[in-house]
């Protein structure tokens, strides 16, 4: 799938866990490190929310590893991470509306999980980790774009999860000396992203009601607007993130295109790809959601040499024709959401 080489160092010398694996943006990072030659990859996961089709492809890889197993236990973490050199963690559970629900387990998941990753890493000294931070840590901060040193107060349970990992994150870096990324993302959308579940993506849950001739259903007045991240620039992000030099301290960057999306726009464009003219239906607004969402991406740039390659309309094609050729990939039963 990868075209284009995001590292220097070389892979072939270094063993890489990917907590959260077999999920949408996991699976993408394991897929690009295999492919370019990492030492191993090991991933860990509960497939709570990942999906054993995501990963199949690496099963039978001398390289790959697969530990089924949970976060929010500390000992799994510790075995995950020995005799590993880079750590990119992605486990969570994500979904604004799953965390009103349910902010209990949103809880012990994102921050008792990321701690125990966080902890195991700092432990073991591997030479980096790097993880999924969030743009709904901008709450209701008012400026756009956003930019990294100015925040809000957060507006669901889930962002406040992804607020304190970045507070622990620099803690650590202040106490212990271990120095990690987070990344910012900004809805990032692409192949291998589940489009069923209750707390499926908009881009994913669009694109499935386009294939099957049928309306989705747009929160509000369609005026939302969202920086749409194709999973080969947070792909990119990541790489970059891991190799990045000089760090004396927890960074974060925001990780998205740098352009603003409608989601009626959204669905104009994959209408457009389909060649469907499918009307919405609108429902109420959902409590917790920012209204609009917009990244400066210039702190990545400059430091991180970030350099988005895939604009919304590219990652839609790519996206959608991925979809038509996978119509049974999230059909099997190891997938709990």
């Amino acid at each position: 799938m990868y075209q284009t080489a995001f590292h220097t160092a070389p892979l072939h010398q270094h063993s890489f866990l990917i907590t959260g694996g077999a999920g949408f943006i996991g699976a993408n990072l394991s897929e690009y490190l295999l492919q370019y030659g990492a030492k191993k990859v090991r991933v860990l996961d509960n497939f709570s929310t990942g999906h054993i089709n995501n990963i199949q492809p690496f099963l039978n890889d001398e390289r790959f590893e697969l530990i089924e197993g949970d976060i929010r236990d500390y000992s799994t973490c510790e075995t995950a991470v020995a005799g590993i050199d880079y750590v990119l963690h992605q486990a969570a559970l994500g979904s604004v509306p799953r965390s009103i629900e349910d902010p209990i387990t949103t809880n012990d998941v994102n921050i008792s999980g990321f701690l125990h990753v966080l902890t195991a890493a700092q432990k073991q000294a591997v030479r980096r980790m790097v993880y999924a931070a969030s743009s709904s840590t901008y709450g209701d901060h008012p400026t756009l774009p956003k930019v990294e040193a100015q925040i809000g107060r957060p507006l669901s349970p889930y962002a406040i999860t992804k607020y304190v990992n970045e507070l622990y994150a620099d803690v650590f870096s202040r106490t212990y000396g271990f120095h990690s990324i987070g990344l910012r993302y900004f809805n990032v959308f692409g192949p291998k992203q589940n489009p069923k579940g209750a707390y499926a993506a908009v881009i994913p849950l669009f694109i499935n009601a386009m294939q099957h001739n049928q309306s989705p259903n747009i929160f509000g007045d369609g005026h939302t607007s969202r920086d749409f991240t194709f999973i080969e620039n947070v792909v990119q992000a990541n790489i970059k993130a891991l190799f990045m030099p000089q760090l004396n301290s927890s960074e974060v960057f925001n990780i998205a295109y740098g352009r603003a999306t409608t989601l009626l726009e959204l669905w104009e464009k994959i209408n457009h790809i389909g060649q469907k003219n499918l009307a919405v239906h609108h429902l109420p607004e959902r409590k917790g959601d920012i209204k609009h969402s917009l990244a400066s991406i210039d702190k990545a740039r400059t430091l991180l040499q970030y350099n988005p390659q895939f604009s919304i309309d590219d990652g839609l094609a790519i996206t959608i024709e991925w979809y038509q050729k996978h119509p049974q990939h999230f059909n099997t039963e190891k997938m709990n959401s």
